[in-house]
């Protein structure tokens, strides 16, 4: 019996070890599978892959690349470094490599202003088709026959630029009494195209015209999310800025931003999204031009007096690999034009997305659900702060759930502003 016991103790610890052995390689091989590829991050993210035992077993060799990148930031400019990175097994063995773009400090203030927005476009935007009553009282429609859309930009009429809606009606009833038809050059998508369009005598109206209702502008309330106080450049919205009617990006001419006081807050419910109701103050202490209307947000140069209360200073900005799900604060006004300091949750973080979607933005803050419902139109590019760090914005609220919303990362607002330039250079 004593024999038969002593094979059977033998038998379970070879198992034992067996097993170990097995859970031991299917933990090195999962890791192996997850070795980190191409990636942002700082340097002592590199060494902190692997901690612990596995930092015995697996070492991280850093060697420098020959391509280096231009991170830009206003006046000041800035390189990252990238890395071959050598993952081995005890020192010796090479398991992997993988390409590491290691990015340097960067330093901007925080904002949460309340800003009011006004841009021209480039052309005049056709925003919907109206009816023209013909001699015999037929309604027809001129531009919409001859292959003009809602969407289009109307660039020139007859050779002559157009820039505001009464430059159309103008140049379309002088052709109309001429000519009796007008050359019309537009954009429609990313081609430009010319139409010849005859215009209708409009008894109405006493003028000719050719069917269409045009925009040549567009007005908001929003959020600053940053500024460079170096280079005096700023970011805002943390999304691009579409026509109301067509939700079609707006290409801008020339645009501004003035400080904006909100008087009035309309909550947030489920299906119905809340909003900032404010207005543009005359004599703002700050304005800034429009330079650009981008997937991340509007970014231009800023003249006058920026002030945070919570911010003294430019603070560090947190690249994509820092952020992490957990407790955030978000920066925004309520109320007149102070700025005010919320609770949220980051619930998601999702990467290698370049659009304005990259985080997922819970409002966890009693009074700001009790004020607004959460997330609300005109908070958008309120910053969002991670462990004394800029991450992103807020830029888009659930339709059904006021509570949550989106933000970008920082970093896909500066790439968009090019204050990040990725030039390589061998």
């Amino acid at each position: 019996m004593g024999r038969i016991r002593v094979e059977d103790d033998k038998r379970v610890k070879k198992r034992s070890i067996l097993l170990l052995i097995s859970l031991l390689c299917c933990t090195f091989l999962q890791l192996l599978v997850n070795l980190p590829e191409l990636h942002k991050s700082q340097v002592s993210q590199v060494e902190s892959e692997f901690k612990g035992i596995w930092s015995n077993i697996i070492q991280v060799e850093k060697i420098p690349s020959r391509q280096t990148i231009s991170v830009t930031s206003g006046s000041h400019s800035q390189m990252s470094e990238k890395l071959d990175v050598a993952y081995k097994l005890f020192g010796i063995f090479p398991l992997k490599t993988s390409e590491i773009q290691v990015m340097k400090p960067m330093k901007l203030m925080p904002g949460g202003h309340s800003i009011g927005v006004t841009l021209q476009t480039k052309g005049v935007m056709v925003v919907g088709q109206s009816p023209v009553l013909d001699k015999s009282g037929k309604k027809v429609y001129p531009a919409k026959e001859a292959g003009i859309e809602v969407g289009d930009i109307l660039l020139k009429v007859n050779n002559q630029e157009v820039r505001t809606d009464q430059e159309v009606s103008n140049a379309i009833n002088s052709a109309g009494e001429q000519k009796g038809s007008v050359s019309v050059l537009f954009k429609h998508q990313e081609q430009t195209l010319e139409k010849i369009v005859k215009p209708i005598y409009c008894a109405e109206t006493a003028r000719y015209r050719m069917g269409l209702f045009v925009r040549d502008e567009a007005a908001g309330v929003g959020t600053l999310s940053f500024f460079d106080p170096v280079s005096k450049q700023y970011g805002a919205l943390g999304h691009v800025i579409t026509d109301a009617d067509t939700n079609q990006k707006i290409e801008v001419s020339k645009g501004k931003i003035i400080a904006s006081t909100i008087y009035a807050i309309e909550k947030g419910r489920r299906g119905h999204p809340g909003e900032k109701i404010g207005s543009f103050i005359s004599n703002s202490i700050f304005s800034g031009t429009i330079e650009k209307n981008t997937l991340t947000g509007i970014f231009g140069t800023m003249n006058g007096q920026i002030e945070n209360t919570y911010f003294k200073e430019a603070i560090p900005v947190g690249w994509e690999s820092e952020i992490k799900v957990g407790p955030a604060k978000i920066y925004t006004v309520i109320k007149g034009e102070k700025i005010e300091e919320f609770e949220v949750n980051i619930d998601r973080v999702m990467h290698n997305r370049t659009d304005s979607k990259n985080m997922i933005v819970r409002v966890t803050d009693p009074r700001l659900l009790d004020l607004t419902g959460g997330i609300i139109q005109g908070m958008s590019g309120s910053p969002i702060i991670q462990d004394g760090k800029l991450i992103g914005a807020i830029t888009h609220v659930f339709v059904n759930d006021s509570q949550r919303g989106y933000g970008v990362f920082i970093q896909n607002m500066l790439n968009d502003a090019k204050q990040m330039n990725k030039n390589e250079a061998a």
